[in-house]
């Protein structure tokens, strides 16, 4: 699990479809991969918690940026095919699927008061009391990025009752938000999940997949996380199935 690419091919080697991807050569063989497939997702080869992650990358200068930060983080970077869908944390256990929730980014309702660093320093503040200083939305350049995208700057005051998304990863310890959907997954991509876990060869992981819906059939596996939150998933019985 430490390893994304590792992850990547053991679970391809099981039958368990995987994004198109490669490890970065910082060269132009990068940049032919982005043209190919439209739209990528830079991360470190190791790393957890979301950090130096770039999501829906798609001009040159883009891709040698986001390189750049993943190189930070760890020296060895890969480039994968960014998939549309929602994020799927599935947690297994002991060979079942004990919790399932969608993940999604940090997003801020504007006032017409406020600008829109003031909306992500105060929804930071309420993601932090909720997870005990868990969760926070860092202001940097992924999110300066990703505000910028949707046609916003961190000064500018958001309109009442627009919705903004201000980082494109899903992942909780940057202000992403989750949702319980463990009764609504469809038992394939179940399957899936307890099959990726049993090609790791790990008892309790949590596995991610994007899908395009989770009652739904489609998938492609993310990575695997051998210390899943299980509070997160609270009330599902993740503490008494560990």
């Amino acid at each position: 699990c430490d390893d994304k690419r590792v992850a990547r091919r053991v679970v391809s080697e099981a039958g368990i479809r995987v994004p198109r991807g490669r490890t970065a050569t910082f060269d132009d063989e990068d940049q032919a991969f982005m043209r190919e497939v439209g739209s990528v997702v830079v991360k470190p080869a190791r790393g957890e918690q979301g950090a130096g992650i770039t999501v829906g990358v798609t001009k040159p200068d883009e891709l040698n940026r986001a390189l750049r930060w993943a190189a930070k983080h760890c020296p060895d970077v890969l480039i994968e095919e960014r998939c549309e869908g929602e994020d799927l944390r599935l947690v297994v256990i002991n060979g079942k699927v004990i919790a399932a929730a969608v993940r999604r980014p940090p997003e801020v309702l504007g006032s017409g008061k406020h600008t829109v660093r003031q909306l992500i320093e105060a929804q930071s503040r309420r993601r932090s009391a909720a997870t005990h200083g868990e969760s926070v939305i860092p202001v940097d350049d992924v999110t300066v990025d990703t505000v910028r995208e949707a046609g916003w700057e961190l000064d500018d005051v958001l309109p009442i009752n627009e919705r903004l998304t201000v980082r494109r990863t899903a992942n909780l310890h940057t202000g992403g938000t989750i949702c319980d959907v463990t009764d609504e997954v469809n038992p394939k991509l179940a399957r899936v999940a307890v099959d990726a876990a049993d090609a790791i060869g790990i008892p309790v992981t949590g596995i991610d997949l994007m899908v395009p819906s989770v009652t739904g059939e489609r998938y492609v596996f993310i990575e695997a996380n051998e210390r899943p939150g299980l509070a997160n998933h609270e009330p599902r019985p993740t503490a008494q199935a560990f």
